[in-house]
């Protein structure tokens, strides 16, 4: 049993601390949302009066945070502090490349040891201990931190030093961003040629057009029935979270230098998305702005 804090016990962060209790460890975790607190608390964990106080004699703390800047306020205010020493750090958030550098080498200077570990599979994922995590993290750190990670998701790639983890989950949510316009705009295409949505599905998902975007979030209902679509677009992965890790990934394309078109594309058309009401709506439901932009009705 591993004493382990974990603070953000929200859409993903609860369900995660609670595989953690089922798997017989002992949580403590903290968040700032009373209902978040109910819910662990529900689900096995202490719920302590701070996150400090959550921390404290703790051998891991994983944190899920909203951003980067809540992840190096949090290290900053008290929770380094309030760690003994040598306490392994894991940030599951999803942050930008040079925020993760930034936080390991605050908990290093203060006696700890840290990784950047984000996750893909959504709260689906999250809530069946499916996740995959990717690690950015020394050899040593990464072989500590497995055995705790394995117990919240079924995949876990160390990706190399530090920042690496968070570099790949951009790049990958890029792929992601970028491959649900296509699918949707290709079912759109094909509402607009006479095509069914299942005869589309059944071509593309045993040929070149295959992705997960497809066989997995189909953004049409009917032909996977436990995709968002069938669910009026509740959210396995929010317009809002898109809009933002796509936003990551357009610092990290600026910064580097990167000559990419697609990327900034699928950054702005996700913005807009979020910001003219889909911010609370799964990701796949751009297929409804592509369809209104097509003079067609949304529920088609």
């Amino acid at each position: 049993m591993t004493k382990i804090a974990f603070i953000g016990l929200g859409n993903m962060g609860g369900p995660m601390a609670a595989n953690l209790v089922r798997a017989g460890h002992q949580v403590s975790g903290y968040d700032l949302v009373p209902a978040a607190l109910d819910h662990a608390r529900d689900n096995g964990v202490t719920v302590p009066t701070s996150a400090a106080e959550a921390v404290a004699g703790a051998e891991v703390v994983i944190t899920m945070l909203p951003s980067g800047a809540h992840v190096l306020a949090a290290y900053r205010d008290g929770l380094l502090s309030a760690a003994d020493p040598g306490t392994l750090f894991i940030d599951s958030s999803t942050i930008d490349v040079d925020d993760a550098r930034a936080a390991q080498a605050l908990a290093q200077a203060a006696g700890h040891r840290a990784l950047d570990a984000p996750v893909s599979g959504g709260v689906g994922g999250a809530q069946a201990g499916t996740l995959t995590f990717m690690v950015g993290a020394g050899d040593a750190d990464f072989q500590a931190a497995e055995p705790i990670l394995a117990r919240m998701g079924a995949r876990i790639v160390h990706c190399g030093g530090s920042g690496a983890g968070q570099a790949a989950k951009i790049c990958n949510n890029l792929i992601l961003g970028v491959s649900m316009i296509a699918v949707s705009e290709a079912f759109v295409l094909g509402e607009k040629l006479g095509l069914t949505h299942q005869a589309l599905f059944d071509v593309a998902s045993a040929a070149s057009g295959q992705c997960w975007a497809l066989t997995t979030n189909c953004p049409v209902p009917g032909p996977v029935p436990t995709s968002p679509a069938n669910r009026d677009y509740q959210p396995g992965f929010a317009g809002a979270l898109m809009a933002k890790d796509l936003g990551l990934a357009l610092n990290a394309l600026e910064a580097t230098g990167t000559a990419a078109q697609l990327g900034p594309l699928a950054a702005s058309i996700y913005r807009r998305f979020a910001d003219e009401g889909g911010a609370g709506l799964d990701f796949s439901a751009i297929i409804n702005t592509i369809r209104h932009n097509s003079n067609l009705e949304v529920s088609a």
